[in-house]
């Protein structure tokens, strides 16, 4: 009992800083959501479930939740498919090794604000060095406006956010590789096996831990990011990049609607946990201690 009572006594902290962290402003925006408030400090009241009424029979809600559908997974899956790649690449013995593990985390680390300054000035279609190339190699005939184009703006992002991420997702992925016995690929190459049949029989089906973790944390991650699409786009071109986050700040903030802010974040928050609990149930994980 004592020393159950100092493993407790060792998580209390935590436990008290997320209670006022994440579960006190988590139960005021529930709190809020069923109230008309407005800007923050001004007087409201209780109004019940008119918000949620309001905002679900809202087709700008329904457009920003589809986008944010389509950033999300989109997203996922292509920082997912270029950190795989980047793991198997850094998991391989090569000079220069040790300098590209180090440096790969560079987008990461690097601020999201420099990044959002970087990539505008890139993709610039004026002067940016992305629109020089396609011109001078001839992949296109005239500058292309990434990132004013209503049809190309998401796609845009999505990739900008996916760079930003791949690096963290790749140490993981590097992780789980580095955990695979070594004997298992030379006793399938001494019986003959391929590099595809290895890949398939041995590397994918030991990685599945690590990719069900990295699947369910880069959709949970993407769907809460703000920060790189309002530094790119602000939600625009003509609503093209306004996912539920933007949707949010912009009522808060803009629309002096505080209300109805908390009530659109408390359905992103239930989605996302219904999300959650049916990516545990349903997609295969296979068994953890055999990679850990």
């Amino acid at each position: 009992m004592r020393a159950r009572l100092f493993g407790y006594a060792l998580i209390a902290p935590l436990l008290v800083w997320l209670l006022a962290t994440i579960a006190a402003p988590l139960a005021y925006s529930v709190y809020l959501s069923f109230t008309d408030a407005g800007t923050i400090g001004t007087p409201f009241e209780f109004i019940g479930a008119d918000n949620y009424s309001s905002v679900l029979g809202e087709p700008e809600f329904w457009s920003a939740f589809l986008r944010s559908l389509a950033w999300a997974i989109g997203g996922a899956l292509l920082q997912t498919v270029m950190a795989f790649a980047a793991a198997l690449v850094l998991h391989q013995t090569f000079r220069g090794r040790r300098f590209a593990r180090t440096w790969i985390v560079l987008s990461w680390i690097v601020p999201t604000i420099v990044i959002a300054i970087l990539w505008r000035w890139m993709l610039n279609a004026s002067f940016g060095v992305v629109n020089y190339v396609l011109t001078e190699t001839g992949l296109a005939g005239e500058p292309v406006d990434f990132l004013g184009d209503p049809s190309l703006a998401l796609p845009t992002v999505v990739f900008v956010n996916a760079w930003r991420w791949f690096p963290f997702l790749a140490l993981i992925i590097l992780a789980g590789l580095a955990a695979i016995p070594r004997e298992l690929y030379d006793a399938a190459r001494v019986d003959g096996a391929t590099s595809l049949q290895i890949f398939r029989s041995i590397t994918l089906p030991l990685l599945q831990p690590v990719l069900y973790v990295v699947g369910l944390l880069g959709t949970l991650w993407s769907f809460n990011i703000f920060d790189v699409i309002w530094l790119l786009t602000q939600g625009g071109p003509s609503n093209a990049t306004e996912t539920l986050p933007v949707l949010v700040y912009q009522r808060a903030f803009d629309g002096f609607a505080m209300g109805e802010a908390s009530t659109i974040s408390v359905l992103l928050a239930l989605f996302l946990l219904l999300f959650a609990l049916a990516y545990m149930r349903f997609v295969p994980h296979g068994e953890t201690r055999e990679v850990f």
